[in-house]
């Protein structure tokens, strides 16, 4: 076990001192694996699964490689996702809440430009963002790569998938030759490989098998003989297992809307998640399940990798992955944080040559369930236990989640317990209320003042 603690790495002692802080003393299998290798200076390949503790283990070794007074970016991590992007950024910096004046900057589409630009032209040490708007500052001479020791590929695997090869190209053309390059991807597609040929230099793979304990995830495999039934089964075992927080997983953007447009008509509190929708309506969405104003999401796979939520109570797969490596990242998103977790699968006869690779790649033979039947019907749909509320005011008019806080419990009559997560953007603040309370909530934020002014509530729906 001794050699699974960061402290015997050859981590910077203030970084070693800012784990033991956080409570971080052992290393997970892909972090004592990789680390090392990282330290030591080698282009590193890491492939693990959801969860496992990739990015710490990248972001502990960019930390290690900078030189704080030389305030030039010397890091660069590109990712697939705003949301990504932004769990990323949050991650390095309580790594580095111990090691002062380090500037961490997120250069992201869906944001404005205007900030970036003015965030840019102050210097940062690490640059955390999507390959679009990176490459679109580079373009505009913003942004400098001449000094970046370390480039990490983050979720590579999605970025294929969406089509980034060209930016990452002219990125890859704007750094140095002479950098440590980190590639860490949940699945290992062919492009991938072509890529890491590419972009590094003798890299170390190392691979944590992406499988489950049963004993923390159950699965269930159900037949079905059409879409029609499908939805149908979703309804049913919705019913069934009564999850408080579900993620359905859609191979389509179209299929993951018209699902979700379904079970909200039959009065699930339900949002989809995919990559038609706006900016700021993914943040919405992604801010509401995380807070528990959602019981039901619905998801593409690139959209599932901006969700960082521990609470998972059940995983649907729609239709089988495509990919067996897919499969096990999909239901990774259950049994999480030492947690139960449900994960059921619709199958057909059409997919017969997807169960048989995931046959193979779990190593077992897939036994079918019976379908709950008209019973669950009867069952009553269980609804988010929180209500999402928009303040419009954020950081820009200088408010504090202590400020809300502080507004809606002035009065008493709202209970400190009734009131849950508060997430505060650059121009709208979101607060999760008990759903009981929410009345009370509106009322007590209309009528009341945060920094003496006056702000307008309401509900988000969608």
């Amino acid at each position: 076990m001794s050699e699974l603690l960061f402290s015997n790495t050859a981590l910077a002692p203030a970084l070693i001192d800012n784990l033991e802080s956080l409570g971080y003393h052992t290393m997970t299998d892909i972090q004592a694996q990789t680390l090392p290798l990282i330290l030591a200076g080698k282009d590193v390949i890491g492939q693990g699964k959801t969860g496992s503790g990739k990015t710490a283990a990248f972001a502990l070794g960019l930390l290690h490689n900078l030189n704080v007074s030389r305030f030039r970016v010397q890091a660069l991590v590109v990712c697939p996702t705003r949301e990504l992007a932004d769990q990323v950024a949050v991650e390095i910096r309580k790594l580095a809440r111990t090691i002062h004046n380090i500037k961490v900057l997120t250069l992201c589409g869906g944001a404005p430009m205007g900030p970036q630009i003015g965030s840019l032209e102050h210097g940062a040490h690490i640059i955390v963002g999507t390959p679009g708007r990176i490459e679109e500052h580079l373009q505009k001479g913003r942004l400098n790569l001449d000094e970046v020791n370390t480039f990490v590929l983050d979720e590579a695997d999605r970025m294929l998938e969406m089509g980034f090869e060209e930016p990452l190209q002219y990125i890859i053309d704007h750094c140095p030759r002479d950098r440590q390059n980190l590639l860490f991807s949940a699945t290992f597609p062919p492009k991938i490989e072509q890529l890491a040929q590419h972009v590094m230099h003798n890299p170390e793979k190392i691979t944590v098998t992406a499988t489950h304990d049963d004993s923390t995830i159950e699965q269930y495999f159900y037949e079905v003989e059409s879409n029609d039934v499908r939805l149908d089964a979703v309804h049913k075992l919705l019913l069934k297992f009564q999850p408080t927080s579900a993620v359905v997983f859609c191979n389509t953007k179209a299929e993951c809307q018209d699902v979700c447009d379904e079970l909200a008509k039959a009065g699930f509190d339900v949002a989809a998640l995919h990559g038609d929708l706006e900016q700021k309506d993914r943040d919405r969405t992604l801010i509401r399940f995380a807070n528990q104003s959602l019981t039901v999401l619905l998801a593409t796979d690139v959209a599932a990798r901006g969700i960082d939520v521990d609470h998972v109570d059940m995983v649907i797969n729609y239709h089988i992955a495509h990919d067996p490596e897919v499969h096990v990242h999909r239901i990774g998103r259950t049994g999480r944080a030492g947690k139960k977790g449900i994960a059921c699968s619709l199958m057909s006869y059409k997919e017969s040559h997807k169960v048989n690779a995931l046959e193979d790649y779990l190593e077992t033979t897939i036994e079918t369930s019976d379908l709950p039947g008209d019973e669950v019907l009867s069952n009553r749909i269980t609804r988010a236990p929180m209500v999402t509320l928009q303040i419009d005011g954020g950081k820009k008019a200088k408010l504090r989640p202590g400020d809300i806080l502080g507004a809606l419990t002035a009065t008493q009559a709202l209970k400190g317990d009734q009131i849950g997560k508060i997430k505060v953007t650059a121009i709208a603040s979101y607060v999760a209320i008990e759903r009981k309370a929410v009345n009370l909530a509106i009322q007590t934020i209309s009528e009341g003042k945060m920094k003496g002014r006056s702000f307008r509530v309401r509900k988000v729906t969608n």
